[in-house]
């Protein structure tokens, strides 16, 4: 049974989810609204309602999403939320609303990583690259980049 999964930090990655996750197909892109991304040390997403988060939708099999919650460190360090959001195709075709499962990193551990929250340079590199390529705005890591050097200026 296959289930959607929502990707908004390095797993937009196409190559390392080749590796990670061999069933999963792309079915799209869209744009989660009312969530905003932020970084501690790794991406995280978290409801707030004048932001927007562009993510890319996977179609992923059971074992997938057993191979992502250990990558993930599902459920210490990320838990799961089921979302709802339009997508579109990379095609450009109206798909309509999916509801897929996405991570979120637990309060816990955002935490634990607040007093070094800013992320690793290839990790970031990756995340941004995807962005690129995927043709999303890239202010939007700039806004959470920003965040994250305000956030550690204060500690």
């Amino acid at each position: 049974m296959s289930k959607y999964y929502i990707a908004y930090g390095s797993n937009l990655s196409v190559e390392q989810m080749k590796t990670r996750t061999p069933d999963a197909k792309i079915i799209g892109t869209g744009m989660l609204k009312g969530w905003r991304l932020l970084f501690r040390q790794f991406a995280t997403i978290i409801e707030e309602r004048d932001f927007e988060t562009p993510v890319l939708v996977w179609e992923i099999s059971e074992q997938d999403e057993e191979r992502l919650d250990k990558y993930e460190g599902f459920p210490k360090m990320y838990e799961k939320r089921d979302l709802t959001l339009p997508v579109t195709a990379l095609n450009g075709e109206n798909l309509g609303e999916l509801t897929g499962m996405a991570y979120t990193m637990t309060p816990k551990a955002m935490f634990a990583r607040s007093r070094d929250p800013i992320p690793f340079y290839d990790y970031l590199a990756l995340i941004y690259y995807n962005y690129k390529l995927l043709g999303f705005d890239k202010k939007i890591i700039e806004v959470a980049l920003a965040e994250v050097e305000d956030f550690a200026l204060v500690l």
